[in-house]
């Protein structure tokens, strides 16, 4: 086929793919989301709660955002860590997998266990991550996560005993899995000298995912808290996000809780979720690099109008890291995070940075709400600042996605036992056909 038949085939194509938009009607919930943005309600849950609003008399009202993990309020859970500066994420993945905060004992047998599961399992690294290397190391997480099944002596059994016993294998293992893929990944791709480290028993799970992808294993103690407080801030986000409706969807399927993770895994990849740190940040450089004067609001109004023209930056028309699904006045992370952050930038010295940060904030939601002719309230959410910090914690682009899987693995893991131990129905949503019968025409009297 030549270059104008294979466009002519595309067109054709695409042609068949179209749906004409007099299909859709109040009754078809795209996005799985209500006329005035509510999300649908498919079931129940007792293990975290994200609210951006309330209705009163059948209308949407904003309020300021909370987070809540069974329960406890999100800055009560990192203020507590903060103020008697111990790590914290350890007991939040207690907190979601079992339903309640753990005792001193509890905590320690907890820790114990992680660490016990940390190492993976023997011949792993070499057979399943050094000799199929990735570019890209969620791929590279997924394939890692499905290939756990394959070192398991029970991977289907599906009893509350056997899940949870995988849940807590993962979690330990997240890291190692990330850390190991983004080295093979920098040597086989990058060309840069393959280090590898082991874990250390006595460690947080945040202070060993800094040793082991720091080539010198160091690391400050106030990195390792503010890592962990990242940790902290994205283990769940209830059951409504997408990374954890599919995990779901998958479990209702009484599927085995590697695919179910792995599917949660390639759902926080793509760009429209948790790839949207990474976008933040090619936004936030290509800010950086057209902006010359940072203290100038009328010129960073001026580039931003362009980026949301689609003139500039990646041509999507979007400020990534303004704006969620279900927060309005403001997103309880991005909150605490814009705090914490300051604090490192004025250690780090890059206090000009995070201002600029606070601009696009500051500018860009007016900017936004404008092209939406909405006066509909419109925060940052986590996403905008979080880039900044592990930037200035050292850690690479490729891995922001990577570290919002290790923190969110605690969460979908939760989703994952409290589906299968009481919905027990398969998740089976219905779609309008767009297509009438047609009758079947012979193959040579085809045109």
């Amino acid at each position: 086929m030549d270059q104008n038949e294979i466009g002519a085939l595309y067109e054709r194509i695409r042609a068949e793919y179209a749906i004409d938009r007099s299909y859709y009607n109040e009754n078809i919930k795209t996005g799985l989301r209500n006329a005035d943005g509510t999300a649908v309600t498919v079931g129940v849950t007792k293990i975290g709660s994200v609210q951006g609003y309330v209705v009163q008399d059948g209308e949407k009202v904003p309020i300021p955002g909370r987070l809540y993990y069974r329960g406890y309020a999100i800055e009560d859970i990192v203020e507590s860590h903060r103020k008697d500066n111990t790590f914290g994420y350890e007991e939040v993945a207690y907190l979601l997998l079992m339903g309640s905060l753990p005792n001193e004992q509890q905590l320690g047998e907890f820790r114990d266990t992680l660490a016990k599961y940390r190492p993976l399992p023997t011949g792993f690294f070499e057979d399943m991550i050094l000799k199929a290397p990735s570019p890209d190391v969620m791929n590279k997480l997924s394939r890692s996560v499905l290939a756990m099944y394959s070192y398991d002596d029970n991977p289907d059994d599906t009893s509350l005993e056997n899940i949870l016993r995988q849940c807590v294998q993962l979690i330990a293992r997240f890291p190692s899995i990330v850390a190991n893929a983004y080295a093979v990944k920098r040597h086989y791709y990058d060309n840069k000298s393959l280090y590898i480290h082991n874990p250390k028993e006595k460690l947080s799970l945040a202070e060993n995912f800094l040793r082991l992808v720091r080539s010198d294993k160091s690391y400050t103690d106030e990195e390792a808290k503010l890592l962990d407080m990242m940790l902290i801030l994205h283990a769940e986000h209830g059951g409504g996000n997408n990374s954890a409706f599919v995990c779901r969807t998958l479990s209702s399927s009484g599927t085995d809780t590697y695919s179910a993770i792995a599917g949660a895994v390639g759902s926080l990849k793509g760009p429209l979720h948790g790839g949207a740190n990474k976008k933040v940040m090619e936004m936030y450089n290509n800010i950086r690099a057209n902006v010359k004067d940072y203290s100038n609001d009328a010129e960073i109004r001026d580039y931003l109008s362009e980026l949301l023209d689609g003139e500039a930056g990646d041509h999507s028309g979007k400020l990534y890291g303004l704006g969620h699904a279900v927060y309005t006045i403001s997103d309880p992370r991005a909150v605490l995070l814009r705090k914490y952050a300051c604090d490192m930038a004025k250690e780090k010295g890059r206090l000009e940075e995070f201002h600029l940060l606070e601009s696009v904030e500051r500018l860009g939601i007016p900017l936004i709400q404008e092209r939406k002719h909405s006066d509909a309230p419109m925060c940052a959410n986590v996403d905008l600042y979080s880039g900044l910090v592990y930037s200035m914690l050292g850690i690479p682009a490729e891995l922001l996605t990577p570290l919002f899987a290790i923190a969110r693995i605690a969460g979908w893991c939760a989703h994952r036992m409290e589906e299968a131990l009481t919905c027990n129905k398969l998740i089976r949503p219905g779609y309008k056909s767009a297509v009438k019968p047609r009758s079947w025409i012979a193959l040579d009297e085809r045109k």
